[in-house]
């Protein structure tokens, strides 16, 4: 083997930054260093592993995609030499990057992340945070351990955890005349201006909601910020959908909301953890399973209000 686990490393924090400036930043050695490292990996492999943008620095070809995956693989499989060891004393150490999706990353991560660092002191998490689209490309690209999404938006090449089971709701300004419904229809709302949020694989699952009610929304605007969407139907623009349910009833703009449960013939959204087949999950990564599997139960979401028990049928 005419490489280094050392120079493996440095095209990993290139391919993951995409920039030899913030790769040498973020291992902690000179940009030549990096540059080399790369340079020797393209004539041992025969091999184009990035395209250089002047000034904009790097994106991967798709012979590095795949290396990226192995070589992030490979260097798993050493620190597993660390774990084989630790595990005796049921040790959890070490990096794991969780990706999460952006419409619930500020309710339930920062519980989530403060209480695993708490039991785990010597794990180092980060969280990216992005569209399902975004995250299934992190997981495929190995930026990603494991990706906190909904079950619709895994493809074949995924392992799903479900965690909870998520019922959508219409998502109301606190006075509009509908706001003290227990539940609402899609077709009681068919003349009232709908806020769409536009994010991929989203805004396919909401729009097929309507097309299975057999109702045309009336999209007066469509937003990729939850934030601006919350504040949108606060001021009374409109109303939208969502899944999650914040303790918070108030949009950013301080304008009150109300959430009423969608009473149309839709199955609750999954929740769960996303992981890529093909890569093998550290130690860090199962404790985070089991540790979500544990904070996340009957109903209970950090951050949210309490999901409602399924009515039984009378």
């Amino acid at each position: 083997m005419r490489f280094t686990l050392r120079q493996l490393s440095y095209f990993v924090a290139a391919g993951e930054t995409g920039s030899v400036t913030r790769a040498a930043e973020q291992v902690n050695i000179s940009q030549p260093s990096i540059s080399a490292a790369i340079s020797h990996l393209e004539v041992e492999f025969g091999v184009q592993l990035f395209v250089r943008h002047h000034a904009q620095g790097l994106s991967l070809t798709p012979a590095g995609q795949r290396l990226l995956v192995a070589a992030k693989n490979a260097l798993r499989t050493t620190n597993g030499l660390y774990e084989v060891v630790n595990a005796t004393m049921s040790a959890v150490t070490g990096p794991i990057n969780v990706g999460s999706f952006r419409t619930f990353t500020p309710l339930i991560v920062p519980e989530l992340w403060q209480s695993f660092i708490a039991r785990y002191p010597d794990v180092r998490m980060h969280v990216t945070e992005g569209s399902e689209a975004e995250l299934l490309d992190g997981l495929r690209t190995a930026r990603i351990d494991v990706a906190m999404t909904y079950e619709f938006s895994v493809t074949a090449d995924m392992d799903f955890v479900p965690l909870a089971e998520l019922p959508t709701y219409v998502l109301l300004a606190a006075d509009h005349p509908f706001a003290t419904r227990p539940r609402l229809r899609l077709t009681e709302l068919a003349d009232e201006p709908f806020i769409l949020l536009d994010l991929p694989l989203t805004r396919q699952y909401f729009l097929s909601l309507f097309e299975r009610a057999g109702v045309a929304p009336r999209i007066v605007t469509e937003t990729s910020l939850p934030a601006a969407l919350r504040s949108y139907v606060g001021a009374g623009i409109g109303f939208s959908m969502m899944t999650v349910r914040p303790r918070n009833m108030s949009a950013e703009n301080g304008c009150p909301l109300a959430y009423v449960e969608l009473d149309d013939d839709c199955p609750p959204m999954k929740l769960g953890l996303a992981s890529l087949k093909e890569l093998r999950r550290s130690r860090v990564a199962e404790a985070f399973e089991e540790f979500c599997r544990e904070l996340i139960h009957g109903g209970t979401l950090p951050g949210m209000v309490p999901i409602p028990a399924p009515q039984s049928a009378t």
